[in-house]
């Protein structure tokens, strides 16, 4: 399945965006994101005591909010106090934890951002019922802020769902790397996209600009989810939230191996890989530091990050028709940290 990986708390903050951050909005954001993490309390309790220990599960695991800041700086292009906001970003956020449980249960994960998964604690059918309570209480909240945050919301649920069931029959003859690049839209840019629409959406922001942060927030998305597929090969620690090479222990046909596989270089080290690659998960240690060892130096290793680039370049060009300003600038520096993120 593919990870929807997190960036660690300092990535996120504003300040380290590589400019200094208007204080004004720095101090606008983070109240948000506090607000969120408030909020989102109240969101996952439930009446049953079970419920309520499964559902807070992830959400006192942490989590670094990406979605959520995509709200709070889309909302920098309307007015960022609406108290609509917060709701739009836990809607967002509860959206996405839901598909987290449904996820680990899927990969049968044992452990999820450091913790035990509930799957592994509580057992399948409890995570699956406690992701579907979450989504739930996302939809419920949508309610509150009208019909259009309804449909939105359903909307990406369906390419959510529609992501999830391409990952699963795999391409079915068609290109495997056209196929991935589409199954990483539907299922996680797909919901960065929503959460960036809201921000501007429910900050009253201008129509085109609602929409030129909807085209934004997909096509950092991508970036975003292809660069984390990338730390997972290039980082020597857990920059990545996981052990380096999860993805080739398990089989995970991510962007970076694809290309190894479709490159027909005759070099003996491309020779090499195509062969540990082709069969499937390298669960031998001594198989599995060399195949890490020679995607990590290959030329599909540096094509994906050309690729990462461009859907960063290309998220940057999707903000010209927003106002200059503090904000933009931020979505823009967002796009050259995705862009440098995996060196």
């Amino acid at each position: 399945m593919v990870s929807t990986g997190d960036l660690t708390p300092h990535e996120l903050a504003l300040s380290s965006l590589g400019f200094d951050v208007d204080p004004a909005m720095d101090t606008s954001v983070s109240a948000m994101l506090a607000a969120v993490d408030e909020a989102l309390r109240g969101h996952v309790a439930s009446a049953d005591p079970l419920v309520a220990e499964a559902a807070r599960h992830l959400a006192d695991a942490g989590g670094k909010r990406f979605r959520p800041l995509l709200v709070a700086l889309g909302a920098q292009f309307g007015d960022p106090s609406s108290p609509q906001i917060v709701d739009a970003a836990n809607v967002v956020e509860l959206t996405h934890l839901a598909t987290l449980y449904h996820d680990d249960v899927m990969d049968e994960a044992a452990v999820r951002r450091g913790a035990p998964s509930a799957n592994a604690r509580w057992g399948n059918s409890v995570a699956i019922l406690v992701g579907d309570y979450l989504f739930a209480q996302a939809a419920d909240l949508a309610a509150t802020l009208g019909t259009e945050a309804v449909h939105l919301q359903a909307e990406t649920f369906a390419r959510l769902v529609h992501g999830q069931i391409a990952e699963t029959v795999g391409p079915r003859g068609s290109d495997p790397i056209e196929h991935y690049l589409h199954v990483i839209t539907e299922k996680s840019a797909s919901l960065i996209a929503t959460a960036a629409r809201f921000g501007g959406l429910f900050s009253g922001a201008r129509p085109e600009f609602v929409e030129a942060l909807a085209g934004y927030g997909e096509t950092i998305g991508i970036a975003f989810q292809l660069s984390d597929d990338l730390l997972d090969i290039a980082s020597e620690s857990v920059q990545s939230g996981k052990t380096p090479g999860t993805d080739l222990r398990e089989g995970v046909p991510t962007l970076p191996v694809l290309y190894a596989l479709a490159d027909d270089d005759s070099d003996p080290a491309a020779v090499r890989l195509r062969e540990l690659l082709s069969a499937g998960p390298i669960t031998d240690d001594a198989l599995h530091a060399e195949a890490l060892t020679l995607l990590r130096e290959s030329a599909a290793m540096k094509r994906a990050r050309e690729t990462v680039r461009t859907y960063a370049e290309e998220a940057r060009a999707r903000l010209a028709p927003l106002p200059a300003g503090e904000a933009r600038r931020a979505m823009e520096a967002l796009c050259d940290f995705m862009a440098d993120r995996t060196g």
